[in-house]
């Protein structure tokens, strides 16, 4: 039985993964190598697993050159982080508390009142969605409060809630 995918978006999505996961990325180079070894082409290599001819050429000279170690990626260089890691660690320690602990109104985090607090802190701009890459790094979800509605039953809610659960 053959079991087949001819799904583009599955492929794209998959390759897709591929790219962004540096484990994953790593083996799809040693797959390229050993597909070399068993003396397929470039051209067809570069074929079957979605990357250009030139890409799998570069690998496999990698390769050839360097070892396992030719595959691996390089640390990709870019611009200095503008928190050092001390900072980074007094925030952490802020995300433990409230908003209001620290001096900020709000009762839960987000990344508006997470950039206010570095900007008063530690005189630095982040932008929100910085600060949200920022929870995420450090292990933090970001949650919504629920919102419950005005002047309504708290009978009737909590029987809504029930149903919701559930579900």
């Amino acid at each position: 039985m053959t079991i087949r995918i001819d799904d583009q978006t599955t492929a794209l999505v998959l390759q897709d993964e591929i790219r962004r996961n540096e484990e994953a990325r790593y083996d799809h180079k040693l797959h390229a190598v050993l597909l070399a070894a068993k003396s397929m082409s470039c051209p067809r290599i570069a074929q079957v697993l979605g990357d250009s001819e030139r890409t799998v050429r570069n690998w496999i000279t990698a390769y050839l050159k360097h070892g396992l170690q030719g595959l691996v990626d390089e640390e990709k260089s870019g611009r200095p982080r503008k928190l050092s890691n001390e900072q980074i660690s007094d925030i952490e320690a802020a995300l433990r508390l409230s908003p209001d602990d620290v001096g900020l109104a709000g009762v839960i985090w987000d990344g508006k009142i997470l950039s206010a607090y570095i900007r008063k802190k530690f005189k630095i701009d982040l932008g929100t969605r910085q600060c949200q890459r920022l929870f995420r790094e450090l292990g933090f979800r970001l949650r919504k409060p629920r919102p419950t509605i005005a002047r309504s039953d708290p009978e009737i809610q909590h029987a809504f809630k029930k149903k919701s659960e559930d579900i």
